[in-house]
């Protein structure tokens, strides 16, 4: 096989390598954006809202808040220890898109029979946001579209959140405060996008 044969063959794979990885987006504020370029994604939404009453906006809130929309992302590490030769330790196991607890990952999948599913993978993200959503409904009461409530309950967990655990933390309030205006922005989008295939949650 000649160099310019193995040269192409190499350029091929590395090109179909890429095209099966979805991109993070590059606009966070355009849901529309977002899902035209990544219509798997809004597939994975859709499903999400109609198996659990999540709505896609706030879906999509939770995923900009918790990971940036990175599959891979971990809490920050701690200061370094031991004169720094060691790296510090993560305050928790959260990992992926919903940077969901490895504990609340379980408990999912014994739930809702999705016992194969990763938290690197965007769709199940989305199926275990929209678990956490319908739970939080139905133990504590929050309606669907009270976006805030419902990331101070996926953030203090339920019983947090009954208990009132955020109300002394300011800070908490206001990053719920932003997600809730992010998921309204979005939600407004997602009804107004073209070329999508359809609305929430049919």
């Amino acid at each position: 096989m000649s160099k310019w044969v193995l040269s192409a063959l190499v350029l091929a794979l590395g090109a179909s390598g890429c095209a099966t990885s979805p991109a993070r987006p590059a606009d966070l504020d355009d849901a529309c954006a977002m899902l035209q370029d990544n219509k798997e994604w809004y597939r994975d939404l859709r499903r999400s809202a109609k198996r659990w009453g999540a709505p896609i906006g706030l879906q999509l809130a939770i995923i900009r808040q918790e990971s940036n929309f990175d599959s891979k992302a971990r809490p920050a590490r701690g200061d370094r220890r031991m004169l720094g030769l060691l790296p510090g330790k993560r305050p928790s196991d959260a990992y992926g898109y919903a940077q969901a607890l490895e504990s609340t990952w379980e408990q999912y999948k014994k739930e809702s029979g999705n016992e194969w599913s990763s938290r690197t993978d965007f769709g199940d993200a989305t199926d275990f946001i929209g678990w956490y959503v319908d739970t939080t409904g139905r133990v504590a009461g929050v309606d669907q579209y009270n976006f805030k409530a419902h990331y101070l309950a996926y953030h203090e967990g339920q019983g947090g959140y009954m208990r009132g655990s955020y109300r002394s933390k300011a800070w908490l309030i206001q990053v719920a405060d932003r997600v809730a205006a992010n998921g309204k922005r979005y939600e407004a989008q997602v009804r107004s996008c073209k070329g999508l295939g359809g609305f929430w949650p049919f």
